[in-house]
């Protein structure tokens, strides 16, 4: 089994119309302003949002658990509140969360999403391709489900069925890196190097890569045999003793294989 290292606000304003009727000027009547009353409101979502924005996913969670509190059946607390957990490592907590969501809304493709990337991170490859093909079948351009469900298939060893659903993602979003990434490593799981290296490495030259993305090509070059070359990559970022490991892992196909980027 391969590891997986994987709203807007519309103001709309009030328009007020001003009349003056019957003979003579109109009468404008004056009264006080009212007396502002403190809100008693419970923070919202973007409250939550922003809390995650900001690497503080506890806050988030209270957020979410006080609205819920409220109304145990508002679905995008849940959703929220499952993505918060997630992030915080609860993936069984997590699940619920998207379990409820599901209950409630049997085709909500978020918690679908949501509930088969705990079962991908458990090392449920099939359970996660049968919530993703759920997914797929409720928006089935949709680059995120797509990538997932390829994810899910290279889990299983299914690398050309996996490259066909990252070829969809890029075909609905053309500069979805993620796809991109995926498509390589699939390829070199394949033993594809010349199409893998083809895709990786213009990505991982780019000024602006991520550090992840460099390590996907270094994954990709020591599943070609490469070895000096991804250790130097590997090298830039990372100490002694994460290379040697990183590079052991690579040497273990079934046990350390490159990361599925979600």
């Amino acid at each position: 089994m391969k590891k997986v290292v994987v709203l807007a606000v519309l103001m709309v304003p009030t328009l007020l119309g001003l009349a003056g009727c019957g003979g003579g000027p109109p009468q404008i009547s004056y009264k006080p302003p009212p007396t502002p009353k403190l809100s008693t409101a419970l923070p919202g979502l973007d409250v939550a949002d922003a809390a995650l924005a900001g690497g503080m996913p506890d806050t988030a969670l209270n957020v979410t658990r006080n609205i819920l509190a409220a109304d145990p059946t508002n679905v995008p607390a849940l959703l929220k509140q499952a993505e918060t957990l997630a992030l915080m490592g609860q993936g069984d907590a997590a699940a619920e969360c998207d379990t409820r969501v599901l209950a409630i809304s049997p085709r909500n493709e978020a918690a679908l999403l949501g509930l088969g990337r705990v079962r991908l991170a458990a090392g449920k490859a099939a359970e996660a391709e049968a919530l993703f093909r759920r997914a797929n079948a409720v928006a089935p351009s949709d680059a995120v489900a797509l990538n997932d469900l390829g994810i899910s298939l290279d889990m299983q060893d299914r690398h050309p069925e996996a490259q066909a659903q990252y070829r969809g993602a890029l075909l609905a979003a053309p500069s979805m890196t993620a796809a991109q990434v995926n498509l390589g490593l699939s390829y070199a799981l394949a033993g594809d190097t010349g199409h893998a290296l083809s895709i990786l490495h213009p990505l991982a030259m780019d000024p602006q890569a991520s550090q992840r993305t460099r390590h996907d090509l270094a994954a990709a070059l020591a599943l070609a045999g490469d070895t000096a070359s991804a250790a130097a990559i590997l090298n830039q970022d990372l100490p002694r003793d994460q290379v040697s490991a990183a590079m052991a892992g690579y040497e273990r196909l079934g046990e350390g294989s490159p990361g599925l980027l979600k």
